[in-house]
């Protein structure tokens, strides 16, 4: 008889289920990988009630031994604990020891994660930067280009010298109202009078042995030469007429201002630049105030100047009735130039500091405000426009020369300029030599 369940024998059991069976019954532990069975029964014995030894079976002689669960590790489960570890700890499915796409990181199942690329995180790091950094500075570049206003025609200058090494630019402070209200010409002291006429003029020479600023006094004694109407177009003759400088621009405007200036000097303009009040002082707002040391205080009740002596920050209000005094002084022209040289070293110095380079909310304004009032030749590019603000940075900070015109004395309250100190000068300026003319 034999001893196994019907349906039990491993021959006559059926159909089987599991991998790859639609059985109804279980696989065999042999077939389970995780499910082993216990010793196997010695040949020649019988596995039943009666029949003694270790190795039979508690349940009696016709029970066969149950399949034993490991943790999957090859550690026999003594109990639920250990029939179940292996389960909650998912040793069941995946690699052993828990590893797998899920398992704990550094587990022999999980590569562990790449260390940082920082050779690559730093390329494209200084990448982005330097693509921002051109962006912006095209952008810039467009935006300040838009704003110049060219609108001297320099190319109707007739009869000019011929030019020389280095570049020339005439630089003008006019007292030009456009722009502003009844209030601002109260507040800035400008008066309401039609028209416009220069109050300061200079020259700047930039060159390889050197830069040069020369201040011509708007007093100066010139003779008005032949010249082109810059509306009419028509050709006005020479009639040998002495008039102040400034008078040239209040006539035709800059082109004859320029026309003049080359007649007197023998000296070829290649750039003009000019600035009215309000510009001038919106420049000085925008940048936060221009610091200075002022030697000697005084008043003028024409310009709205009322300083004390001493180092102090002056507003664009401050700033302007600054470089425009002349009445407090007995030299009046003469002072208000070295006043006027003395401020735009002082401007230049602040405009070029780190707080309002790096600074876009300094930076940008001081650029729109001052380039909104600009008024340039055609010819002028934003490259001409910087060398020249770098050129007049140095010279005033010591890197170059500044003086007025050499001036010889006065004929009916207009300063006559000493010939042959100017005749020197303009050849050392035009050969790009250095300057040894002393001026007044």
């Amino acid at each position: 008889m034999n001893d196994w369940p019907e349906g039990w024998s491993d021959d006559n059991r059926g159909p089987r289920y599991g991998h790859g069976s639609a059985g109804a019954q279980p696989e065999g532990a042999r077939v389970m990988r995780q499910v082993r069975r216990g010793p196997a029964v010695p040949p020649g014995r019988r596995s039943g009630y009666g029949d003694p030894g270790p190795s039979a079976p508690p349940y009696g002689g016709g029970v066969p031994q149950q399949p034993s669960y490991v943790d999957g590790q090859g550690h026999d489960g003594g109990g639920y604990d250990q029939y179940d570890s292996g389960y909650n700890t998912g040793h069941i499915y995946g690699s052993p020891g828990g590893g797998g796409p899920g398992g704990p990181a550094g587990t022999p199942g999980r590569a562990p994660r790449p260390a940082p690329n920082w050779r690559r995180r730093i390329k494209w790091t200084t990448i982005t930067v330097a693509t921002v950094v051109v962006v912006t500075s095209v952008a810039t570049y467009f935006w300040a280009d838009s704003k110049l206003r060219r609108e001297v025609d320099l190319s109707t200058v007739i009869d000019r010298p011929e030019t020389g090494s280095g570049t020339n630019y005439l630089i003008v402070g006019s007292d030009s109202r456009e722009g502003m209200s009844k209030a601002d010409e109260k507040k800035l002291h400008t008066g309401g009078a039609e028209g416009k006429r220069t109050d300061s003029m200079m020259i700047l020479h930039v060159g390889d042995n050197g830069d040069t600023l020369v201040s011509l006094p708007r007093d100066s004694d010139v003779v008005i030469p032949s010249y082109k109407g810059s509306t009419s177009g028509k050709t006005y003759p020479a009639r040998g007429r002495h008039e102040k400088l400034n008078a040239a621009y209040a006539e035709d405007g800059p082109t004859l201002l320029v026309r003049a200036i080359e007649y007197n000097t023998g000296l070829h303009i290649d750039h003009y630049v000019e600035i009215g009040f309000q510009g001038f002082a919106n420049i000085v707002d925008a940048v936060g105030g221009v610091d200075i040391d002022i030697d000697k205080g005084f008043k003028d009740k024409w310009s709205g100047a009322d300083f004390k002596a001493g180092k102090q920050t002056l507003n664009g209000q401050q700033a302007l009735a600054f470089v425009r005094t002349r009445h407090a002084f007995a030299a009046s022209d003469l002072q208000r130039t070295k006043n006027q040289q003395k401020f735009l070293a002082a401007l230049a110095h602040q405009v070029a500091t780190p707080s309002t380079v790096l600074n876009p909310f300094r930076l940008y304004p001081t650029m729109g405000a001052g380039l909104d009032s600009l008024i340039v030749d055609k010819d002028m590019g934003l490259w001409d426009l910087a060398s020249m603000f770098w050129a007049m940075k140095g010279v005033n900070g010591g890197d170059g020369t500044s003086m007025n015109m050499p001036i010889s004395g006065s004929v009916g309250g207009n300063l006559v300029w000493d010939k042959a100190k100017v005749k020197t000068l303009v050849n050392q300026l035009n050969n790009d030599e250095k300057v040894t003319v002393s001026g007044s």
